[in-house]
């Protein structure tokens, strides 16, 4: 579970409540039916003629796994890699299918080792693999971003169809241009809104965990192709380092020389 999202959108809400509880009548000054169907219905309206219905629904599957799925550490990916291979390297490759593997990439590449399939198709499997995840992952991203340029375009439509009644009642009616125009600004606030508290921080937070993403895969790989030669697990740890942090390294260095 994403807390760091949750929290942050909570956090969102509650500054927000106390940006407008002060009005005593805050719920009639600030929600508005007519505006939302024009900012919420219209903007998902046009994401929707902009995308197919599998980008459309897409996206929803993305961001909700996105709040659900906790991506794997790299050191923990590859300590397992190591065990693996230690095993590997001792019983054979028919010894790995004991292994309890949690990821899914990691557990396609040890199922075609024990199966014994050919080193090149394993890569090339894998990467595929990878690359698809990597394509699903932008169309997402890219359905987002739409959603947020889109968004604040359609709250600037409701305020002119606002404003555009309220000019043709002013002179019938000229105490009800302050609520009118309240009433007009608030398709902009909407906009706003789904456009900076949901639509762009969601696209932003998509492309940081695609990037985690595929720095695993590619971690992954490598393990895998070094487990099929029979390689010294102790030399795999020194491989796959590169896909740490400075300090990560630091930190397992000194870890194993404690130990």
């Amino acid at each position: 579970m994403d807390f760091a999202s949750i929290l942050g959108l909570l956090i969102f809400g509650i500054g927000a409540y106390l940006g407008i509880s002060d009005n005593p009548d805050w719920t009639a000054a600030f929600i508005n039916i007519n505006s939302i169907n024009i900012v919420v219905v219209g903007s998902f309206g046009i994401i929707l003629y902009r995308s197919t219905l599998t980008e459309f629904f897409l996206m929803f599957r993305v961001v909700g796994k996105m709040f659900r799925h906790k991506i794997d550490k790299p050191e923990d990916l590859i300590d397992q890699l190591v065990e693996l291979a230690g095993i590997a390297r001792k019983d054979g490759m028919i010894a790995l299918q004991n292994a309890e593997i949690d990821n899914r990439l990691l557990s396609k590449g040890i199922n075609a080792l024990v199966d014994g399939t050919d080193p090149m198709i394993i890569r090339t499997s894998l990467e595929r693999d990878m690359y698809i995840t990597a394509k699903r992952h932008e169309s997402a991203r890219g359905t987002l971003k739409f959603a947020g340029d889109v968004s604040p375009a359609m709250g600037m439509i409701g305020t002119l169809i606002g404003l555009i009644n309220l000019l043709g009642k002013m002179n019938e009616d000229p105490e009800s241009i302050g609520p009118s125009m309240s009433i007009a600004l608030l398709t902009t606030l909407y906009g706003a809104v789904l456009a900076n508290a949901l639509f762009l921080p969601a696209a932003e937070k998509l492309e940081n965990f695609a990037h985690q993403e595929m720095r695993n895969s590619e971690l992954i790989i490598e393990g895998i192709m070094f487990i099929q030669t029979g390689g010294n697990p102790r030399l795999l740890a020194d491989l796959l380092s590169s896909y740490l942090s400075p300090k990560s390294v630091k930190k397992r260095e000194e870890a194993g020389a404690t130990g």
